[in-house]
């Protein structure tokens, strides 16, 4: 199998791919650990701070040492040096608010997953055309599930995911898979701003827990 599919995989699997970003490292460190013990194994971490390499660079020594079957990759990623610095460290996949052609012809020769933040069928065309197959609909509160029914019988052979206004509750998340996505990103509805500064793990954990059960009811139906 190669990187790509095993990325791919792992996040359809969960079917939620949560995302957060914090400037403190042992903040940063506790909530991937929650995330793990929710049963999460793939997280992205998103490069919007100056701690965030050295924060990332310390996420994937905790996860070698750890809990090694967690997939970590990084988001935010807006040219091809930024996608340079966390391929050397090895961030294991690589998600754009918008499409960098230069960052996929970079990263998919390598068997790396690249998924860019498109909005358009042309962005999402383009990127097809570059290899890319796995979609980030963005900003997914902008375009809504109705995007996703109208657009999907075009793209057979790519998998989307929104992330942005997708919230935490059954109706939110069964609205975009019935619609046809493969997975929902989700950040501050999950990972919000008060958890974090409360250092409130085992909410973060039991949040996570929740919607990972949401959407296995909704897979088994």
């Amino acid at each position: 199998m190669t990187k790509i599919q095993l990325v791919t995989n792992t996040i359809i699997n969960q079917g939620v791919l949560p995302l957060y970003y914090n400037a403190d490292e042992m903040v940063t460190l506790e909530i991937l650990r929650s995330l793990y013990k929710a049963g999460i194994r793939a997280v992205e971490y998103t490069s919007r701070g100056e701690s965030a390499l050295s924060n990332f660079t310390k996420m994937l020594e905790i996860r070698n040492a750890e809990i090694p079957e967690m997939l970590l990759g990084i988001g935010t990623i807006k040219n091809v040096q930024q996608a340079e610095e966390y391929y050397k460290v090895g961030a294991d996949f690589f998600i754009s608010p918008g499409f960098v052609p230069e960052v996929a012809e970079f990263l998919i020769p390598k068997d790396l997953l690249y998924s860019p933040g498109c909005m358009t069928p042309t962005e999402i065309i383009e990127a097809e055309n570059l290899g890319v197959t796995f979609i980030k609909l963005f900003p997914g509160n902008v375009l809504g599930p109705g995007f996703m029914s109208a657009i999907k019988d075009v793209f057979p052979n790519l998998k989307f995911m929104p992330t942005g206004g997708v919230d935490t509750t059954k109706e939110s998340i069964e609205s975009w898979f019935k619609a046809g996505v493969s997975a929902v990103g989700m950040g501050s509805k999950l990972v919000s701003k008060e958890l974090m500064l409360a250092k409130d793990y085992a909410t973060i954990e039991n949040e996570t827990k929740k919607v990972l059960e949401i959407i296995q009811a909704l897979n088994n139906n």
